[in-house]
């Protein structure tokens, strides 16, 4: 059907036929000749793209044959306006006004529907073949259910890697290119090494050379990148590979790692006729690496490592900057071409980066430290790094030179910096997982002062903030959960380092223990059965670790993050002597729901609980709380199975959660309705269901959460309507129901909303019509929505004399796929 409208008689045809008719009106109509040569123009320049349309194919989606249908119906109404306004008299006024209302917005619909809805189709389209070749088909099913919403792809605390992005400017790497190039053509090369201490740049060579004409002319489209890291999941990463190389099919389940591993030599045996270059990037295990060693012909490996392992055929290491390369770099930085600030002596400068020895992080971050920054501030900077002439000699004084650039961050800020060395290496952060832990571990601070402080890491070029495309999360009603952060491995050592100082580990703030699959760190088990004054505890666990084991107390811990891999988990039973605990957070690493044992009776002993954050787990049957988590105030559930958690419930929910004033649903795709019993909970007053895609109805009795002040519903495309009891919530603030694109109309009772002052509806396509009602919001002040809807709103500005409509444009990135594409750093 769609692509009949594109072909012979459809679209195609009917934009031909009212430019033909436009034509003879110009050279006839006694009035809107200027406004009929614009629409002429329009015609003209929307042909190729029919054109575009038509070369991506016929199959369409749902959707896109519903717009299709839409286009040729304007056209063909067009097309009479135009034939009318060619016979109106040059004297009838009115009539002329009438029809050049009408071809103004037919312009208007034609520019806006192929300037925005058919680009951003065909960006998908071209989106989803990239994505079909380089990701797991589980994500491509995520990509192609969430369509155009502009929150894609969301990982937690885990994230998907293909080839990074190569920095703006890089140097010092075109001859190791040549020579690491020339090593991986050798024939008796199979697994190449690329070696350099943390920071180096060894992954950002790595994607150079993968990005290489000559490297992609030979392997073609069979470059594999993987991130190891250093403590990986070897089934979940050869998962990750398979589902790469044999992009189409669906990949089998493995009983164990054997299994996988035995499946790779098959596949490799296989794609024998087709040269094969897979990169391991950050491996720190030979053992680990030996699993991907196979002497199949045309398999090659580039391997990055901070170890030169006897497994390596061949072995590059990667050099330091030499003195010329390190101070355009340091210039680069430092000295922006668009900048006007005062430039120190050249003395100086030198000598700055002649401490940083050659070392490209180095450079970056106290280049970052210094850009804008008075005299005493550089001459500070370089007596600091004078003060040892071997400081990259060995790796602790490695991350002393790092640590010259925490000396100037403020005490809190700094405190927030250390924190980040608690969270899993080579992952991505949820930003609203740090600012729930920052508001309760540093009891000055709200929401607004936890975020600055995040800020502050990110102008200092210690962290790096990847944001969506709504980048909303600095505005006043901004929403956390689409900002994540990313730190380099060697400024999360260095946070590490300068965590642990020289105190006893009993007495240390934070505590983190690496993935094990077995026993605790040797240190842990020395105190046994003993209290730990930790006030962070971080605990990642493999599938075969027992909870059992953690006989370990932690009475003063008011943060307790658990990062899992087992499908089955109970959780550990130290948890009921922490009393003092504010931030639960339970996030599954895994590939499959984890499903959690003794949460719901830990209300007696989690008394002072506030925050519950909850990652790719099946959230427990409500009815299972014997006690009430009395000081609750917020729940978060990401890629959660929530759906049985309110099923047959028999309890009062308000009595267990009494303080409960937020609730945050995102990624929840087995939910399909609002349950009544959430909306019981009547003194809520924030409620966040985004990216529910199943979400077909609200239920009714959403009017009854009278205190409710924020109301979320972005991106639940299956929403089709709005409750009417909407009307009762005489508090709300602030509404966003952006991209719920088959969301069809607005209440007619929405005049009611006393209170509401902030309302988000962009790209709510199929909302045609403003209830009247809408003239009755005084206390509306922004509006944030497409370019047809705000001509209607524009029809209600003399009732609502204080408010701003605000169209955003569509910013279109790759920012969703897991990097960050303004990465400064040399990444490793």
């Amino acid at each position: 059907m769609a692509c009949s409208l594109i072909e012979g008689a459809g679209v195609g045809a009917v934009v031909s036929e009212v430019l033909k008719v436009v034509i003879e009106a110009i050279h006839t109509a006694s009035s809107c000749k200027s406004l009929l040569e614009q629409l002429k123009s329009t015609l003209v320049r929307i042909i190729p793209r029919i054109d575009e349309i038509k070369r991506l194919g016929a199959e369409r989606t749902d959707r896109q044959i519903t717009d299709l249908s839409e286009l040729d119906s304007e056209l063909k109404k067009g097309e009479v306006i135009v034939r009318k306004c060619s016979k109106v008299e040059c004297w009838n006024y009115y009539k002329k006004y009438r029809y050049a209302k009408k071809i103004l917005k037919l312009d208007a619909y034609l520019v806006r529907f192929f300037q925005l809805d058919v680009n951003l189709e065909i960006w998908c389209d071209t989106k989803r073949i990239l994505v079909d070749v380089q990701e797991s088909n589980r994500k491509l099913d995520r990509l192609e259910e969430r369509g155009s919403s502009g929150s894609l792809f969301r990982s937690g605390f885990g994230s998907f890697r293909a080839i990074p992005e190569i920095p703006s400017l890089t140097v010092g790497l075109s001859v190791p290119l040549k020579e690491l190039k020339m090593e991986l053509f050798r024939d008796d090369v199979t697994v190449l090494g690329l070696c350099a201490p943390g920071g180096c740049g060894k992954t950002t060579l790595a994607a150079m050379l993968c990005q290489d004409a000559e490297v992609k002319g030979k392997f073609k489209e069979n470059v594999f990148f993987l991130t190891i890291s250093s403590s990986p999941n070897l089934r979940e990463i050869l998962q990750r590979l398979f589902e790469q190389m044999d992009s189409g099919y669906r990949v089998p389940e493995f009983q164990n790692d054997e299994d996988a591993v035995n499946y790779l030599g098959c596949l490799l045996k296989q794609r024998e006729q087709e040269p094969t270059l897979l990169v391991l990037d950050d491996v720190w295990s030979e053992s680990f690496l030996r699993k991907f060693v196979f002497r199949t012909v045309r398999y090659k490996m580039l391997v990055t490592s901070r170890t030169a392992f006897p497994t390596f055929d061949s072995t590059y290491s990667l050099k330091m900057l030499t003195e010329s390369d390190a101070i355009t770099l340091f210039n680069h930085i430092v000295f922006p071409q668009d900048a006007k600030s005062e430039r120190p002596n050249e003395d100086l400068v030198y000598k700055i980066v002649r401490g940083c020895k050659g070392f490209p992080l180095a450079v970056s971050v106290i280049a970052h430290s210094l850009h804008r920054k008075p005299a005493r501030k550089w001459t500070s900077t370089e007596k600091t790094l004078s003060k040892g002439s071997s400081i990259f000699d060995a790796h602790e004084d490695l991350l002393q030179c790092l640590a010259t650039s925490l000396g100037f961050l403020d005490d809190d800020v700094r405190e927030c910096f250390l924190d980040l060395g608690c969270f899993p290496e080579d992952q991505r952060i949820p930003a609203a997982a740090l600012i729930d832990i920052w508001v309760e571990l540093y009891e000055q601070y709200d929401e607004d002062d936890a975020y600055v402080n995040l800020l502050e890491l990110s102008t200092r070029n210690l962290v790096n903030l990847v944001e969506s495309t709504r980048k909303d999360a600095g505005g006043i009603d901004g929403s956390f959960n689409e900002l994540f952060v990313v730190q380099h491995d060697l400024l999360r050592d260095l946070a590490i380092h300068q965590s642990r100082g020289n105190q006893n580990i009993k007495q240390s703030k934070r505590l983190m223990m690496d993935r094990r699959e077995d026993n605790l760190p040797k240190s842990w088990r020395d105190h046994e059965d003993q209290a730990f004054n930790a006030r962070f505890v971080s605990i990642n666990t493999g599938e075969l670790f027992s909870s059992e084991r953690c006989k370990v107390q932690f009475p003063l811990a008011q943060v307790l993050m658990l990062n899992l891999s087992a499908k089955n988990c109970t959780l550990p039973q130290f948890m009921e002597k922490m009393g003092e605990l504010k931030v639960l957070i339970i996030a599954n690493q895994g590939p499959h729901h984890a499903s959690l044992c003794g949460l719901p009776a830990l209300g007696y002993y989690l008394s002072h609980l506030k925050r519950i954050r909850l990652e790719r787990v099946s959230v427990p049957s409500v009815n299972e709380i014997t006690e009430p988590f009395k000081n609750l105030q917020k729940i978060s559930l990401v890629m959660c199975e929530v759906s049985h958690a309110l099923k047959n419930c028999n309890i009062n929910i308000p009595s267990m959660l009494p303080n409960l004033t937020e609730i945050d649903i995102d990624y929840c795709d087995d939910m399909m309705e609002l349950p009544q019993e959430i909306c019981m909970i009547s003194y809520l007053q924030k409620l966040s269901i985004t990216n529910c895609h199943n979400l077909s109805a609200i239920s009714e009795s959403i009017g009854q959460m009278t205190s409710l002040e924020v109301l979320r519903l972005h991106a639940c495309t299956g929403l089709l309507e709005l409750p009417h009891s909407i009307r009762t919530l005489g508090k709300l603030s602030f509404l966003d129901i952006s991209d719920c694109c088959n969301l069809e109309r607005m209440p007619s009772g929405m005049g009611e909303l006393s209170c509401l002052r902030k309302l988000d509806m962009r790209r709510c396509s199929r909302v045609r019509r403003l209830p009247t009602s809408v003239m009755n919001l005084k206390c509306l002040k922004d509006i944030i929505c497409d370019e047809e809807m705000s001509i209607q709103w524009e029809h209600y500005q003399v009732h609502l004399p204080q408010l701003n409509i605000r169209v955003p444009k569509d910013d279109i990135n790759l920012n969703w796929l897991g990097f960050d594409l303004t990465n400064k750093f040399f990444c490793s």
